[in-house]
């Protein structure tokens, strides 16, 4: 009588601890431990001057420096955004800053710098989000080339057409973290990862 009352408090144990992991994973609790959003109010700052998808900001910053603003890579790149000082000096001046009161470990100056960035090669590479995160990651000239020897153009240019694994690999995982974003946090709702990845891409999803 003992052991079978021993299972049967195990079994409710468990099937309320179950209950509990699913609510709290439909209650998207989980899912904000894992895509969480700080700097929110920064982001969105700057978002919103330099027109860009704060969703699209805060993907890169979980991507390129897991939200450790004092992140360096051995390239080089400093902050939530991995900037190289070259490009943040090259910032600097469209932006009529001194680049000597800039610091890339801030977040205001990171994030305000890496979102003005994302948005020029926004215009650059006519909206297509896929060309515009492996500029982001491979530099805007090396994209350039890559289209100058592509059937593909800036509309129809997709992630498979990447010929670096490392930047396919790097806009598959900032694309994948703006899909689970886009599903925590936007108001609208989320679209169909297909139709993610044809609108990052510059092709029409009607």
């Amino acid at each position: 009588m003992y052991i079978r009352n021993k299972r049967a408090v195990k079994f409710v144990t468990m099937f309320f601890l179950l209950l509990f992991v699913f609510g709290v994973f439909k209650s998207d609790v989980l899912g904000k431990i894992f895509y969480p959003y700080p700097y929110k109010q920064i982001v969105e700052k700057y978002a919103s001057s330099y027109g860009v998808d704060p969703l699209l900001v805060i993907s890169v910053i979980r991507e390129e420096s897991h939200f450790n603003r004092r992140s360096n890579s051995h390239k080089g790149a400093i902050g939530l955004m991995q900037l190289m000082p070259e490009t943040a000096r090259e910032i600097s001046v469209w932006l009529n800053d001194s680049f000597e009161d800039i610091d890339l470990t801030k977040p205001e100056d990171n994030i305000r710098y890496g979102t003005w960035y994302l948005s020029a090669l926004n215009k650059e590479f006519a909206g297509n989000s896929i060309l515009v995160l492996a500029a982001y990651n491979a530099g805007s000239g090396r994209v350039t080339k890559w289209l100058k020897t592509s059937a593909r153009s800036y509309n129809t240019y997709l992630i498979e057409d990447i010929p670096f694994k490392e930047t396919r690999e790097y806009v598959l995982k900032v694309l994948d973290s703006y899909e689970k974003y886009s599903e925590l946090y936007a108001k609208a709702k989320p679209p169909h990862r297909n139709q993610i990845i044809l609108r990052h891409s510059g092709l029409n999803t009607a």
